[in-house]
């Protein structure tokens, strides 16, 4: 499957679950992730609850739900490879643009990479369990 090319045409709603070292799992609401490169995908994240738990914990799951009255989307299951901080990256990348004084207000922004180690759909355990609309 190309990531890329689905995220590109296919709109919905995303949450990315991690868990801290602990165990205490979050789940929070993620736009679709910046596809890198075949099998590498990254995500924008401000210096918060999701971001502490991958500091600790390497692993996270995303879910993505395609808009529509069909119970479609994707389950990636995901290990951290590598985290930036480089401004101009990030910038480049973001989809919403705020002023400077905003962007400073919300705090700094990471750009964490993940290998994306399996693709399942929305519902079952293949791609054959995917529903028909």
């Amino acid at each position: 499957m190309n990531l890329k090319e689905y995220f590109e045409r296919t709109d919905g709603q995303g949450v990315l679950s991690t868990a801290a070292g602990n165990g205490k799992v979050d789940a929070a609401i993620y736009s679709t992730p910046h596809v890198l490169a075949e099998g590498i995908v990254a995500f924008i994240m401000r210096d918060r609850l999701t971001h502490h738990n991958i500091q600790e914990n390497p692993y996270a799951a995303y879910l993505f739900i395609e808009e529509g009255s069909c119970s479609r989307g994707l389950r990636l299951f995901l290990k951290k490879i590598k985290e930036e901080t480089d401004a101009t990256l990030i910038n480049s990348l973001m989809r919403r643009h705020l002023t400077p004084e905003e962007d400073q207000a919300r705090g700094p922004t990471f750009l964490v990479s993940f290998a994306v180690e399996k693709i399942l759909p929305l519902i079952g355990a293949d791609a054959a369990d995917l529903p028909v609309c």
